[in-house]
């Protein structure tokens, strides 16, 4: 029997209602008000007392919410909810909350939402749904009531089906291709079809899924593998070899792993190691903001579980497009701006704070060229007792365990989604590979791993991610074999076909290799914690043997499936980085510049973001992302401690991204991020001769030869920078194809992205750095000596034109000036010490100003341009604040640094120029211009 409920906010606790119904009214939609309700369908077996009971005890909040009446008053009602199959957590929640209580004849659940609407004249309703009120991906709506939608069970449970290939000529393979989305080149086609001819046979769907899902991009990094030619003659022999080649060259002794398993580590102390992964999920977060990000940390949250780790720490760097854009400018089938930064920010703070992970480091930047295709970079951090062994390969007779969740058709055919370019058309054809995340059943899968782990029960894990068991099971017997029976994988609900439960990428997920005197005490363990824990099948048998009870589904040979794809070939071109000299300014006002660069989105205060987010749960947080008297200064780098050391010593992490220079000179573009997720990390406190680098690069389609050249060319950067400040990465990651293709045909790459994060031991949690001075009458030092261009600086995105000149290229003096001002910061120097990067000198000061709640004098010389002197942007340079009576000893550590100025208690910002002052405003204008509020 069908029931629903309806949950509204009480009077004064309306705060999501008016952002909403202003949103929309600066989105065109004339409405005056728009009441927000919670919306359940209950089916079961339920009596008025067990509604009652289910309403008061898991639907209300009885401070700000009440049972909602069906009375609308003929004002326009909206409903909406998730489109069947699509994993609906709150609901699940819900049903075995019911139960736990007692109330057994709850048997199935949906969650939605009710939105009554005021308006002054009628409305284009399906334009309102579309735009603000749901997500045609994953939810549907009606005017009126909505029925419930559960997933029923076709009458006939779907088998395997044989695909035609060995007959196909090659325009046919590529039809196929494009029929079932396999993102699979002609070459990896006639591959395919070669080695079916060569065993007499067609290949199953699942086979053929399996394939595309192990050949695609996102899994097995084809471009960075690939032999690439220039017209010159030059010849790359493989992207990631060159890094791995980098790291192999410095053979630092403290890596422990590095582009090894899930996560690289390193070693903090005599017993804990340090496992690092950041991710990207840029597709599914275009398409399904919340949720996209939301399974983006829960991915790579999982990354690190799977180094036999404990998460301690996330970050994120979200890149989005102007959130004031016109919505008649927002291209067909994207989400505007806005909508997309606030569901990421939402589904990112979702999954750390109920996993209980502190979230302490990243970036928020806005540009026009993230409108089509925003970016989402997701990073754990873990730590692990010294000498956890990992990476061991399964022995014959392991049985295979999934613990987490079951299967559904969220996230079927992810990898192969993420691997080919977005269009107009996306929202309606990749709803099926966008996952939904459940972050509580993730906390029950982490307890259970980090204490299956400490007891050794398990041989070899892996996080059942992109490809879901085909890539997890598939990973892990290579070389050893494994037998599958899918009628063994738990699923939510009837009538997925095989191929689907095997690729499908339902979240909270590991896969383990367990001997089999260990599998009775990891499932009893796991049910101690209400964690599935499936027993599927056993590893060995030297092939990948897949039924669904009697149903053949997969029989492949392992070296064909990971050895048998072609090494992919591609062209480049050297990219060109000639620059107009640069043009001069127009007459241009220094006070109102600062404050315009305060105030721009990817400079100003991302507190109302970092606010979202728990940054100190876990206890171990102690330079935190905000900083100051008043906490709304930025951080450069963060610290934090593991739970349960003991050692003094804590982890920074610092992080570099600047999308502006990847356009104009990638691999310029590239060393200096490198330098400013290390310059980070040290200005908190990092030893600089213990850092460890990961590297994230978003491109555009890399079968175009320009944009493969400056791929090409900011590896080359990230190599010469790892090199020059002897920083080996440890681990990294390519999201290639981040375009769209409008309408007519017209691509829109998305602007080369890298994103370094730099990992650090700081010796002692007692001597670290933030970027506030303690006090009026600290001596301000500028230390680096790279001169400061405007080329690709920030101060020509406020004016809105490029001027042309050189950007930014890396300072061979930095590493030793890095290493002198850490021993300046352990030796108890230095009092405060920020970065200079977007807006220069100019915009560090001010930074440093808020922080303190203080003034600060600052005078420096002229370079050949003043304005140069103020705001341009260099590589190596920072702001040291210093006590009087450490100055001489300062001064011996870095006698390169120069006096340019002191921190005072008139809260004023004053800078000059050769004596020229230029600048005097009062610290509140500064500090609400970095609020984005115009003084």
């Amino acid at each position: 029997m069908p029931h629903r409920l309806v949950i509204g906010s009480r009077l004064g606790a309306q705060h999501r209602e008016v952002e909403l119904a202003g949103l929309a009214r600066a989105s065109g939609h004339p409405v005056r008000t728009i009441e927000i309700h919670d919306l359940v369908h209950l089916e079961g077996e339920l009596d008025d007392v067990e509604l009652d009971r289910l309403a008061r005890l898991l639907l209300v909040d009885a401070v700000h919410e009440v049972v909602a009446p069906s009375s609308t008053d003929e004002r326009l009602v909206v409903e909406t909810g998730l489109r069947p199959g699509v994993t609906d957590v709150a609901a699940e929640e819900l049903v075995g909350a019911a139960h736990r209580l007692g109330i057994a004849g709850l048997r199935r659940a949906t969650s939605g939402r009710r939105y009554v609407i005021d308006a002054d004249v009628d409305l284009d309703t399906e334009a309102l749904s579309t735009d603000l009120l749901m997500n045609p991906v994953i939810e549907r709506w009606a005017e009126g009531e909505l029925e419930p939608s559960f997933v029923e069970a076709p009458p006939v449970e779907p088998g395997i089906d044989r695909i035609d290939v060995t007959l196909l000529d090659d325009d046919a393979l590529l039809d196929l291709d494009g029929e079932r989305g396999l993102s699979l080149s002609l070459p990896e086609l006639r591959a395919v079809r070669a080695h079916f001819v060569s065993v007499g046979r067609e290949p199953t769907d699942a086979e053929l899924e399996a394939i595309a899902q192990t050949w695609s991009e996102h899994c097995c990094h084809k471009t960075f593998r690939a032999l690439i030619a220039y017209p010159d003659g030059t010849v790359v022999d493989g992207l990631l070899d060159a890094l791995r080649g980098a790291t192999d060259r410095l053979d630092r002794s403290w890596v422990v792993s590095a582009f090894e398993g899930d996560a690289g580590v390193i070693v903090l102390d005599d017993d804990v190691e340090i496992a690092v992964k950041v991710e990207t999920h840029n597709h599914p977060s275009a398409v399904e903001p919340f949720g996209g990000a939301n399974t983006g940390v829960g991915g790579v949250v999982r990354d690190v579980v799977a180094s036999s780790s404990k998460p301690i720490a996330l970050t994120d760097v979200l890149c989005f497009g102007p959130t004031d854009l016109d919505h008649a400018d927002v291209p067909p089938g994207v989400l505007h701006p806005a909508r997309v930064r606030s569901g990421v920010v939402d589904g990112v703070g979702d999954y750390g704070n109920k996993i209980g992970v502190p979230n302490v480091a990243g970036a928020v930047i806005h540009d026009p060229g993230y409108i089509t295709t925003p970016l989402v970079f997701c990073g754990c951090i873990g730590a692990r007792p010294r000498g956890t062994v990992d990476g061991v390969i399964p022995a014959d007779g392991d049985a295979i365990v999934v613990l987490g969740g079951a299967v559904g058709r969220d996230g079927v055919g992810g990898a192969t989604f993420s691997s080919r370019a977005m269009g107009a058309d996306t929202v309606e054809t990749a709803g099926s590979s966008v996952q939904i995340g459940a972050p509580i059943v993730e906390k029950g899968v982490i307890d259970v791993i980090v204490a299956a782990g400490e007891a050794g029960w398990y041989r070899s894990i892996t996080d059942c991610g992109a490809g879901g068991l085909s890539s997890s099971v598939g990973e892990l017997a290579e070389g050893v074999g494994a037998t599958v029976d899918l009628d063994l994988v738990p699923r939510k609900y009837a009538g997925l076909a095989p191929w689907e439960v095997w690729l499908s990428e339902a979240q909270e997920r590991v896969v383990c290799a367990v001997p089999p005197q260990h599998v009775d005490a990891v499932r009893a363990l796991a049910a101690d914690h209400e964690v599935d824990a499936s027993v599927i099948g056993t590893f060995g048998g030297e092939r990948l043997v897949v039924t669904a009870g009697d149903l053949p589904v997969i029989d492949l040979d392992l070296g064909f499936l990971h050895g048998g794809r072609p090494r992919t070939e591609l062209t480049a071109h050297h990219p060109s980085t000639d620059r107009p000299v640069r043009r001069s300014l127009p007459e241009l006002d220094p006070e109102r510049a600062l404050l315009d660069l305060l105030a721009h989105p990817s400079l100003r205060s991302v507190e109302d973001v970092v606010r979202t987010y728990d940054h100190e749960v876990l206890g171990g947080t102690v330079v935190r992302p905000t900083t100051g008297v008043h906490l709304d200064a930025p951080a450069d780098g963060t610290v934090v401690v593991p739970p349960g050391s003991t050692s003094g010593r804590g982890v920074a992490i610092g992080v570099g991204v600047n999308a502006v220079w990847g356009r104009l000179d990638a691999q310029a573009m590239a060393e200096c991020v490198v330098d400013e997720a290390i310059r980070n990390a040290v200005a908190a406190g990092a030893d600089p001769e213990r850092i460890a680098l990961l590297d994230n690069f978003s491109w555009g389609n890399p079968r175009d030869p320009e944009e493969l050249g400056r791929l090409v060319a900011a590896v080359d950067g990230c190599v010469a920078g790892s090199l020059a400040h002897e920083a080996p990465f440890i681990c990294g990651k390519d999201s290639l194809n981040n375009v769209y293709v409008h309408p007519d045909g017209t691509a829109d790459p998305v602007p080369p992205t890298l994103v370094i994060t730099a990992v650090g031991v700081v010796p002692d949690v007692e001597r670290t750095t933030s970027s506030d001075p303690t006090g009026a009458g600290r001596l301000l030092y500028l230390v680096g000596s790279a001169d400061p261009v405007l080329g690709g600086s920030h101060l020509d995105l406020v004016l809105g034109t490029d001027h042309g000149g050189d950007v930014p290229t890396a300072d061979p003096s930095a590493p030793a000036s890095y290493r002198a001002l850490h021993g300046a910061i352990a030796g108890g120097l230095v009092d405060a010490c920020h970065d200079l990067s977007e807006g220069g000198v100019a915009v560090a000061a001010a930074e440093m100003a808020v922080g303190g709640d203080l003034g600060v004098e600052v005078a420096v010389a002229d370079p050949g341009d003043p304005v140069a002197a103020l705001f341009g942007e260099a590589c190596g340079r920072l702001l040291v604040a210093v006590a009087v009576e450490h100055a001489e000893r300062f001064e011996d550590a870095l006698p390169d640094a120069q006096l340019v100025g002191r921190t005072s208690d008139d809260r004023r910002v004053r800078l000059a120029v050769d004596g020229h002052d230029l600048i005097d405003l009062p610290l509140d204008a500064v500090r609400m211009a970095r609020q984005g509020r115009r003084p």
